[in-house]
């Protein structure tokens, strides 16, 4: 459903943002998605934290970090995360990119480090979808790219319209080149906020008719007991 209010739909997004997390709230390293089984199952025993401060952790991320630039993860979405947080925790560890390649070795390159760090840096929200497979890492990579509320709007956009990788990457080039991501989807053909949904009959013809009465789009109703419902 559509709302076809855009004037108002931005001052929302404006006023909404400051209580939107969309950067890492828990700690670095922490396994807050990859030990919890209700995303990852019984995997999640296997799930690694890596503690920057301990040097015991930081060594076994600087291994991690070395075999995952050597492609030693066959593309598995919970080891790509592993290694994510292996970035993370290094680079926070050793003070810079930089020195935690040097520190990793291999084949880990300070652009690989980077990349991968700033997708264990995403917010929780968004590391789910990709643990559960629904966002491939790759494309991960180039959502945590963007910052602010974009990078939540581009994940889900992500997940609704099918974007693949290389449109993702387009995407997030737009952006952070100044356009703006409702205009950056549309020239994917990507309506923002738009989202099929499955509702009850019961419910499917109460907001027909409430709709019909009113004189307005059913996406206009569904959009304003939202806000309600998330305050």
């Amino acid at each position: 459903m559509t709302n076809n209010r855009p004037d108002d739909r931005s001052n929302r997004r404006d006023e909404s943002n400051r209580s939107i997390p969309t950067d890492r709230e828990s700690p670095v390293g922490s396994p807050v998605i990859r030990g919890d089984e209700s995303v990852a199952g019984t995997r999640a025993r296997e799930a690694v934290q890596f503690d920057p401060d301990d040097p015991e952790s930081l060594a076994a991320a600087a291994e991690t970090v070395r075999q995952f630039a050597a492609g030693k993860t066959n593309d598995d979405h919970l080891y790509m995360l592993r290694g994510a947080a292996a970035c993370a925790a290094l680079v926070r560890g050793e003070g810079s990119y930089k020195a935690a390649a040097e520190r990793a070795g291999g084949d880990a390159t300070v652009s690989f480090i980077r990349k991968w760090a700033r997708v264990h840096d995403l917010p929780r929200s968004v590391r789910k979808q990709v643990a559960l497979g629904q966002i491939a890492p790759t494309a991960a990579k180039h959502i945590a790219r963007v910052g602010g509320e974009s990078r939540l709007l581009l994940a889900w956009a992500t997940l609704d319209g099918d974007l693949t990788v290389r449109d993702v990457r387009n995407v997030a080039s737009v952006i952070n080149d100044g356009t703006s991501i409702d205009q950056a989807l549309d020239d994917h053909d990507i309506t923002l906020g738009q989202l099929e949904l499955t509702l009850s009959p019961t419910t499917y013809r109460d907001l027909r008719r409430r709709a019909s009465i009113e004189d307005v789009d059913p996406g206009q109703l569904v959009t304003e007991a939202l806000e309600q419902y998330f305050e």
